[in-house]
């Protein structure tokens, strides 16, 4: 890798083309990558694309009239100094914030490399031309809100919001309320059986966090295992599956941990305490994301809890 400091002027001006040929690319893709979910703002990221295109069409024929017609490939990998961008334009469906931080970032970025670029340049033509570019760019680091302000109007906000929402819950509401119901309500049974049948704390503690550990590995199998997203749209499956286990786990540790408490009383009192929340916690987040009264959801969650719950006293007090 050269540094940028050993750079001849030809070579700092190939670096600005592909530079604004790799950035138009990333900002065509990251327009695909939304138009399904994010039509408005892909419109943005398309008018990002051609404003790049324009600057590296200025930055050729300046090249052109210098130093002719062959220009070196030089690429940012080859240079020290900048910084490495994840990429996220391979990644499906893209995450519309994610999209939008990243190209600040790489608007600012361009914005540094044409500002030191510009001291460093001999020939006039050449210093104008990258100083100018350099205060375009400063224009581009608010660029994406200032193209929304003018393409996203009301309505479209208003559509990419609920676009938004329903992504947010169908990929991890979803998933970590399936895991957080399961893990809360069918550890149930085997933890207060285990409790009323032994009275001892320490073995009901660990058949609970044996009952949640393995509830939440097997639901976590599970849900990456149903489907890959592709055509559902639910996300990628891994991370599905860890939100799945990971809540499932958690929903059977909460009223599991009051067993490490010696007094067999007392950590059951705090238990059924820990139940309490649990069952309120599930009916709101189904209240809040489910589109169902909480009430209802109240109703329904600790029916099938007290079922639950009350079987798994009887077979411990058989």
């Amino acid at each position: 890798m050269k540094r940028f400091s050993e750079l001849s002027e030809q070579e700092i001006l190939a670096l600005a083309i592909s530079l604004e040929e790799e950035d138009a690319r990333i900002y065509g893709d990251y327009a695909k990558g939304l138009e399904d979910n994010y039509p408005a703002s892909a419109k943005v990221f398309v008018e990002m694309a051609r404003e790049e295109d324009t600057h590296r069409r200025r930055l050729i024929e300046t090249y052109r009239k210098k130093f002719g017609e062959h220009i070196p490939l030089i690429r940012r990998q080859d240079v020290k100094g900048f910084v490495s961008r994840r990429p996220l334009w391979m990644v499906r469906p893209l995450g519309l914030d994610k999209v939008r931080k990243q190209a600040e970032v790489m608007e600012y970025e361009t914005r540094r490399f044409y500002e030191t670029s510009a001291e460093r340049a001999s020939d006039a033509g050449v210093r104008k031309l990258l100083g100018d570019l350099a205060q375009a760019e400063r224009g581009h680091e608010t660029l994406a809100s200032r193209l929304g302000e003018r393409i996203l109007d009301r309505s479209a906000r208003q559509e990419e919001d609920e676009t938004r929402r329903r992504l947010f819950v169908l990929q991890v509401v979803q998933p970590g309320l399936a895991g957080l119901m399961d893990g809360s309500v069918s550890t149930l049974a085997p933890l207060f059986a285990a409790a009323f049948a032994t009275h001892n704390t320490w073995e009901t503690f660990l058949v609970g966090l044996a009952a949640s550990v393995g509830a939440g590995i097997s639901m976590g199998f599970a849900e990456a295992l149903s489907d890959d997203g592709t055509l559902t749209g639910r996300g990628h499956p891994t991370i599905r599956g860890v939100i799945t286990g990971a809540m499932t786990a958690l929903g059977g540790i909460g009223h599991t941990l009051p067993f490490l408490i010696e007094n067999f009383k007392i950590a059951t009192t705090v238990a059924f305490a820990v139940v309490a929340i649990e069952l309120w916690v599930i009916a709101w987040i189904r209240s809040r994301y489910m589109d169902t009264r909480f009430l209802q959801a109240a109703f329904e969650v600790v029916l099938g809890g007290t079922i639950v719950f009350a079987a798994g006293i009887l077979i411990g007090s058989a």
